[in-house]
């Protein structure tokens, strides 16, 4: 499908803009897509399927709205008003009759009595009792939403043609809390409330300072950032002045996005409260919601719907005040309430605002638009590429009991049988989490040393079980081995260069892939070997990943005690006959592990990450304590990570940023 995309995009100071940008990201994988950014851009409706008009209600839209006017397509309604917008388009551009002429097309001549008192300045714009959207709505072929809330709102207004309530994007940013403390001047213990965005009235600035005051004399550590552009009538440093609070709180002023969400990753609680509300979403809500942060919103139009667990929600009125201090001083003196609401809050939009998840949903609306078929809303969320097979459980426990006397028989000397007793743990672990499989299915073994390729067909059932190796492309190898309990196997292992040369199999061939402990040798170019692993996959199959974990708890003991934090850093000695074996030239952390897997297709199914031997370590105790002290993760600090993926569409980055310079 070719898609017109209509929005104004950074460095325009509009949420809708940095919106668009992480819509785009996505969306322009699934859909041809030419942007519009500007009233200055030559459109060419005959060249698009249908085109996607987002509004909101500033200026930043003017050519948005124009645009949607002349070339009805699909509009995002960002807001259930555009009064605002409106009024740009008019009174600002001197066009006093235009704004009459709209009030009164859109609420009668009451609504046209009161804009001529508007043009006589006797009062202000109407901006919360007429809508303004009644053009736009006529228009449109389609409406995008983020909430049943605003639904609704357009469905009042008389819009009868399609809807799709889409939810607003989430970004799960990881921020640098501890840096921009640093530059607050704040260590990790000092409790930091922050509110974020336009500081207009509307935010309950005025009743969050109140609370603030109240806070400080319970909790005089307290502090309190101001992040956002000031309103021109509503002055905020008199008020923190006039109210005592120069000591306590601060005000930062616009800042940009990597600044903007640098301080929010500062905080440990984010008050997103506004009233009234005309349906719009929150960008800065999702951001700190992405960020695991407790937040407070107000109870009230499209932020109600969020779950009770995610946000703590403020009625507005009285007791308002009241209740915003009951839940500051509750998430201030005990942490570990805002430490759960925050993780609730990003498993949540994690798992239901991913910009992948809204771009599929805004790909399959559109098609229907486009195409004149009913939009299905409760199917929204399946993705548009051909239907997968269900994801494969690990194998039941049972049938990989004994697994250690097990993989001791396939040992063929006493070096195997040492490599065998040091790596047991990692070695069964891998066999527990690869998915089982069937007579008609095929497994790839990389770097096959035959520890656990008998397993694969023994244990989890595949009918064919194949092994590859570093070496001259071309070369296969047939390995026959028997166990300490006379049982046969044979295995061929093909031998290429995993970094340069093209797999030796055809598209869509297995079922699965193992690549452990494989990807730390790579020296120039991983991206190849996922694209070859992605390529070989079928749609569906599954890669099991492992590799040394460069942020576990012994590396960061390492690195502190000022030694080289890698799991294996050393030079190997050549062998007798001068062979030397690869050693390491990269370890991974395991959040570029899931970028990894992401940037090559794939969805992660599992993420975690264990010990190589079953070993305690209390020596490493003060390494946790230090994680837990400035509030950094204590997730995923084993010394090797386990992974696996599911191929769901196609590479989605030959060259990711983080992996290339």
């Amino acid at each position: 499908m070719r898609l017109a995309f209509f929005s104004p995009l950074p460095p325009a100071r509009s949420g809708i803009a940095d919106y668009s940008e992480a819509l785009l990201g996505t969306l322009s994988r699934l859909v041809s897509v030419e942007v519009f950014s500007s009233a200055a851009a030559a459109f060419d409706p005959a060249q698009f399927d249908t085109a996607l008009f987002h509004i909101g209600n500033n200026g930043h839209h003017d050519f948005v709205y124009e645009a949607a006017l002349q070339y009805p397509g699909v509009v995002v309604m960002h807001e259930s008003n555009l009064h605002h917008l409106i009024a740009d388009l008019t009174i600002k551009r001197g066009d006093w009759e235009g704004y009459l002429t709209e009030c009164e097309y859109n609420g009668g001549p009451g609504a046209r009595a009161f804009a001529e008192r508007v043009r006589r300045l006797e009062i202000g714009p109407d901006y919360e009792g007429v809508a303004m959207t009644r053009r736009v709505l006529e228009s449109a072929r389609g409406l995008v939403v983020h909430s049943r809330f605003v639904e609704q709102e357009m469905r009042g207004a008389g819009y009868s043609g399609p809807i799709a309530v889409i939810p607003h994007g989430a970004w799960v940013p990881e921020g640098d809390r501890n840096g921009y403390r640093e530059r607050l001047g704040l260590d990790a213990r000092v409790p930091l409330i922050g509110i974020f965005g336009f500081l207009k009235p509307y935010k309950r600035i005025t009743e969050s300072l109140r609370a603030f005051r109240r806070l400080i004399r319970v909790h005089p550590d307290a502090r309190l950032i101001l992040v956002g552009e000031s309103h021109p009538e509503f002055q905020i440093a008199p008020m923190l002045r006039s109210m005592g609070l120069s000591a306590y709180a601060r005000l930062l002023e616009f800042q940009p996005i990597e600044d903007f969400v640098g301080y929010l990753s500062a905080c440990d609680i984010v008050l997103n409260l506004r009233y009234p509300t005309v349906g719009e979403s929150s960008g800065t809500l999702l951001r700190s919601l992405g960020l695991g942060k407790a937040v407070l919103v107000s109870d009230l139009g499209s932020f109600r719907e969020f779950p009770d667990d995610v946000c703590l929600k403020v009625p507005v009125g009285a007791g308002e005040e009241d209740l915003i201090f009951e839940y500051l001083n509750l998430l201030v003196s005990r942490p570990e309430v805002a430490a759960e609401l925050g993780a609730h809050a990003r498993a949540y939009v994690a798992r239901e605002c991913s910009w992948d998840v809204v771009a599929r949903r805004y790909a399959q609306f559109l098609e229907c638009v486009a195409e004149g078929r009913e939009y299905c809303q409760d199917a929204a969320a399946s993705p548009l590429e051909p239907a997968l097979e269900p994801p494969n459980e690990p194998a039941p426990r049972e049938k990989l009991e004994g697994l250690t006397e097990y993989l001791r028989g396939w040992a063929a000397d006493d070096q195997s049988r040492g490599y065998v007793e040091t790596h047991r743990s990692r070695l069964e672990r891998t066999l527990e989490i690869t998915p089982p499989g069937g007579p008609g299915d095929r497994i790839l073994e990389m770097g096959a040393y035959m520890q656990i390729t008998p397993a694969l067909k023994s244990k989890l059932g595949y009918g064919e079980v194949r092994g590859c190796y570093y070496g001259p492309a071309g070369r296969v190898d047939h390995r026959t081995v028997t166990s300490a309990e006379g049982e046969p196997f044979e295995c061929a292992i093909d031998h290429f260069d995993a970094e340069k040369d093209c797999f030796p199999y055809p598209d869509n061939h297995y079922a699965t892939v193992l690549c452990c402990e494989l990807l730390e040798h790579l020296t120039h170019d991983p991206m190849h070997m996922m694209a070859e692993i992605h390529r070989i996959l079928k749609p569906g199959g599954h890669l099991v990943l492992t590799t040394p974990n460069a942020a576990s708890l012994r590396a960061i003991n390492a690195i502190l005690e000022g030694y080289h934090p890698g799991f294996f850093s050393a030079y190997i000695r050549p062998s007798a006959a001068g062979e030397v074996e690869a050693r390491h030239s990269r370890e991974y952390a395991p959040r570029e592990i899931r970028d990894l897997l992401v940037n090559s297709g794939f969805e992660v199914l599992r993420l975690e990450t264990g010990e190589f031997r079953e070993e305690p370590h209390p020596e490493f105790g003060w390494v946790l304590h230090l994680l837990q002290q400035y509030r950094l993760s204590t997730d995923l600090r084993g010394d090797g990570i386990y992974t696996v993926g599911r191929k769901i569409g196609p590479i989605r980055e030959r060259y990711p940023s983080w992996l290339y310079a």
